[in-house]
């Protein structure tokens, strides 16, 4: 009985109660406002740094379209053009046919532009037509043979040092002459369209983008077709079919570390491989796409390995269950739910590759072209190479040209990403 006693009397229940200490101390309080002041303090530094973005990318902008807006403008000179007392000849067949431009070059156009010219603006001011400006002349009389019976007033190009005059640069009497013939309104600023639909020149005034432009189209197109394809290929077999060993391991490797290597290497081996192989096509648009694609690729199968890995198992395990075979599986099932993510990596890549210009300079692309090309082997420029060469120009009238074809590299670029994500959009599935 003494001993029930002596353990009932140790028993928990028996023990003293006490009483536990307040949870939140001023050592707590502290550190938890110390925590709140740090998150503060972070969102702080990234609502900054977005506003700091923000502001660069309105600077940047604001700079080119400020500049571009000029470029998208030239300095013309009117001149009217009486073709019935010129003594051209010829009909509408003759006009249009290819050949009218040299049958009016042989009747004396560029003589008969310049009789004229010094007629409405004096001999010095006829002096600072383009020389180029008749073929101005012919363009219009091929789109509209009834001009040659009347009399037409024609806005001609100016020398750059004419428009740098009317700019309010150059020599003081260059300047006098630009400001004496803008106020007898036969010098003026104007919209140049012809900048959309000509191609490289020598003078700033007589300067197009299409030539470039259309190089960029034609190069991006052998790029997408060779790396999109072989790039989703690839990714599906690594990840899908490759065993895994040594050798997959070795090609998981250098895939990644290509990925990484600078543009003027895959320039360097375009110039050593495929110009050994095709000699006679250098900077045609196929040289340029095969080089473009050998730096996209990587990108597209580091991209398409990841959105194959994000699709879930339960997916090819269903499909195997109703009796899919594995390709079956991969094609039907697989590649339809990973091609958005694929599409991505894509955009990526093809972003990347349209701002290219190092691999493109050593495979020859920096050549002096005046026509657009006729195909994927012709001579040809693209809008990078292009935008470099103007910019080294001394000519101070290239500055707003260069400054106009960034813009429309930037257009081009953001129309072709939002064509590529339309299409991630289209094919995007959820599960």
């Amino acid at each position: 009985m003494s001993d029930t006693a002596a353990i009932s009397a140790t028993t928990p229940s028996e023990a003293p109660a006490t009483h536990a200490g307040p949870t939140r101390t001023p050592a707590f309080e502290k550190r938890l406002a110390r925590r709140y002041r740090k998150e503060r303090n972070f969102k702080r530094l990234g609502q900054a740094a977005i506003v700091f973005s923000l502001a660069v990318l309105i600077l940047l902008l604001g700079n080119m379209l400020t500049n571009g807006l000029g470029g998208f403008q030239r300095a013309e000179l009117s001149v009217p053009i009486d073709f019935a007392e010129s003594g051209l000849t010829g009909d509408e067949v003759s006009l249009t046919a290819p050949s009218a431009v040299q049958v009016l070059e042989l009747q004396g156009l560029p003589d008969i532009v310049e009789f004229y010219a010094e007629e409405a603006l004096g001999p010095e001011g006829a002096r600072h037509i383009s020389d180029d400006a008749w073929r101005d002349v012919a363009a219009a009389l091929r789109e509209d043979p009834s001009l040659i019976e009347r009399t037409e007033t024609f806005e001609l190009a100016a020398t750059s040092d004419l428009a740098s005059g009317l700019d309010g640069e150059g020599s003081p009497q260059m300047q006098a002459l630009a400001q004496e013939l803008a106020a007898q309104d036969k010098l003026s600023q104007n919209w140049d369209w012809g900048f959309l639909s000509r191609s490289d020149a020598t003078s700033p005034q007589q300067v197009g983008i299409w030539g470039a432009l259309k190089g960029s189209i034609l190069t991006m197109i052998v790029t997408l077709l060779l790396a999109f394809p072989i790039g989703v290929l690839s990714a599906l077999y690594l990840e899908e079919y490759a065993p895994k060993n040594r050798w997959t391991d070795l090609i998981e490797v250098s895939i990644n570390n290509l990925a990484a290597v600078p543009s003027i290497i895959f320039g360097l081996l375009g110039l050593a491989v495929f110009l050994t192989i095709f000699p006679n096509l250098r900077s045609a648009p196929l040289i340029g796409g095969l080089t473009l694609a050998l730096m996209t690729m990587p990108v597209i199968v580091i991209s398409g390995r990841n959105a194959i890995k994000a699709v879930p198992p339960s997916i090819r395990d269903g499909a195997l269950a109703v009796g899919a075979s594995p390709v079956q599986v991969v094609f039907h099932h697989v590649l339809p739910l990973a091609l958005p993510g694929m599409l991505t990596g894509t955009i990526i890549g093809m972003a990347r590759a349209l701002g290219e210009t190092a691999p493109l300079l050593l495979i020859g692309m920096r050549a002096f072209v005046a026509t657009p090309p006729d195909g994927f082997t012709s001579p040809a420029t693209v809008l990078p190479v292009q935008i470099f060469l103007w910019s080294d120009e001394i000519d101070r009238g290239f500055v707003e040209r260069t400054s106009a074809a960034i813009v429309i590299l930037l257009l081009f670029l953001l129309l072709m990403n939002s064509l590529a994500i339309y299409l991630r959009n289209r094919f995007e599935k959820t599960w």
